[in-house]
């Protein structure tokens, strides 16, 4: 009993001691979990909008309304989501829905900036090295397969096989 009423006053003590900063510590970790709750939050609703604006988009697509399409898929891209960034510049170059080269060269780079997997990465310089071979700008899209060629990269034997072509 002795040894547990000498632990009390000693917790006790140390407490009217630091009761100051004890609040402050306590105050400031509270902050901290409402700034990640809050930031989690808008990060969710701002995926939420941006995911409806791409399904608007193909819907725009789909009922032949390039323009305003192309519109959002722009914006999409220039919001930077690292999902729905990439599926947008994707469906801009299938759908050939901008013509304008360095318009489409910026988006890469864009898209490259993005903060995502290394594998999402090398699909990207892939497609941007396609890309490059699509509007005959041979040189710098046989460097781009070349960097890829010699790298552990799953892309690697494509590249090879199209370098060989």
């Amino acid at each position: 009993m002795d040894k547990n009423l000498e632990i009390k006053y000693k917790f006790l003590n140390f407490f009217r001691n630091n009761k100051f900063k004890i609040y402050i510590a306590l105050g400031f970790i509270l902050l901290a979990l409402m700034t990640i709750i809050i930031l989690d939050i808008n990060s969710k609703r701002t995926n939420k909008l941006i995911s409806e604006k791409y399904v608007l988009a193909s819907l725009f697509l789909s009922s032949d309304q390039n323009e305003k399409a192309t519109e959002i898929y722009k914006d999409i891209i220039l919001k930077k989501n690292k999902f729905y960034s990439i599926l947008a510049l994707n469906t801009i170059l299938e759908k050939k829905l901008v013509t304008d080269q360095n318009e489409i060269l910026e988006y890469f780079k864009i898209v490259e900036n993005l903060k995502i997997s290394k594998e999402q990465k090398e699909i990207i310089n892939f497609k941007k090295a396609l890309y490059y071979l699509k509007i005959s700008k041979e040189e710098q899209g046989n460097a781009l397969l070349k960097k890829i060629a010699n790298s552990e990269s799953t892309l690697k034997f494509l590249a090879e096989d199209i370098l060989s072509n």
